[in-house]
């Protein structure tokens, strides 16, 4: 936060000093920008300051979502100021190991971008059982003082290790967001399965009831390419919403385990472990959707699976995007976690 000593305005509420917004801040909505500030102003009072013009933006009335620019001039009352500052003083107690298991799992960094392997067993976001012991919580540590607040632009369940990008700015958190949505960014997975599934490759498909054009197109055209063209069409029951997976068998062990290599077209909560169970290959170590009763496992493995101690074997191994403010080709690989590197042995 930079304040300007010499620029103020009147605003027929006497002279405020404005504070101007900085390149790192560059295309934040409004009233996020101001709760990276300040730490006790509420949504109800930004509407409040917006409405009745306390709060501007170069002297203009503003809405919460408007989006600041590098170098505008952000009018805030002094008693918002005179609230706890973000950056100053944070009562929030980040555990001192969660911050150094994140510093060490680090594996690319640039001014847009922080790209993490996340361990096994690590939250993303807290709950009332985690407390303050999560990934979100740890990210004001890898910023500088005045500086945004990296935030998180996608989510690994808990039990998930491996890529998870975390933008560091908010221009860079809409770019990508929005890269997202339009699929242009390659996410690969591992698994280690029971069982083998009855092709080498695939595509499992869940419709929708009703139709989703977007999800549709992006069927056909994975059809029609030459990469996958002639794939098995697995199509399951129908859901709320689209999903679509690409799996391919990179090992096997007779017909008892594979390993699996997983595409995710989309990206649907569980998706890749529901997907897997319907087809009669439950993910190693999935307690949730490993318990199917249609799927005829052998005692030895069943046991195996849903022992409370089993880990899941599922690891996010590699995302591939180009990068939206240099354009070069960004591919990102993360080892995966001990566990399952140790079951992967007999494949290599």
């Amino acid at each position: 936060m930079i304040e300007c000593g010499k620029d103020s305005e009147n605003v027929g509420m006497g002279k405020i000093t404005p504070i101007v917004v900085t390149a790192a801040e560059d295309g934040q909505r409004l009233d996020k920008w101001l709760r990276s500030h300040y730490l006790d102003i509420s949504q109800v009072l930004i509407e409040k300051l917006c409405r009745t013009g306390q709060l501007r933006i170069d002297s203009v009335r503003v809405k919460p979502n408007t989006r600041v620019s590098e170098n505008q001039k952000i009018r805030v009352p002094d008693f918002v100021r005179s609230s706890r500052v973000k950056n100053g003083s944070n009562s929030i107690k980040i555990p001192s190991k969660l911050v150094e298991d994140l510093r060490k799992a680090v594996i690319f960094k640039d001014k847009h971008f922080i790209i993490f392997n996340k361990p096994y067993g690590m939250a993303v976001q807290g709950g009332s059982k985690l407390g303050h012991y999560h990934l979100a919580n740890t990210l004001s540590e890898f910023s500088s003082v005045g500086d945004p607040v990296p935030r998180l632009v996608h989510r690994l369940d808990k039990e998930t290790s491996g890529v998870l990008i975390v933008a560091r700015t908010p221009k860079s958190a809409s770019m990508i967001s929005e890269m997202m949505k339009q699929r242009k960014i390659k996410k690969i997975y591992w698994a280690l399965v029971h069982k083998l599934p009855k092709k080498m490759a695939g595509i499992i498909f869940n419709p929708a009831g009703v139709c989703n054009e977007l999800a549709r197109s992006e069927l056909d055209l994975l059809l029609k390419n030459k990469n996958y063209k002639g794939l098995q069409l697995l199509k399951l029951d129908q859901e709320g919403k689209e999903s679509i997976t690409v799996y391919k068998v990179l090992g096997h062990l007779g017909l008892e385990r594979s390993w699996l290599e997983l595409l995710a077209i989309t990206g649907r909560k569980h998706q890749l472990r529901k997907h897997l169970s319907s087809i009669g290959c439950p993910i190693i170590g999935d307690r949730r959707y490993g318990n199917n009763s249609n799927i005829d496992l052998p005692k030895n493995h069943s046991s195996y699976s849903h022992s409370k101690n089993q880990k899941l074997h599922l690891h996010a191994r590699m995302v591939d995007f180009e990068h939206p403010f240099s354009g070069e080709r960004i591919k990102v690989t993360a080892d995966p976690p001990v566990h399952m590197a140790k079951k992967l042995k007999p494949f290599l």
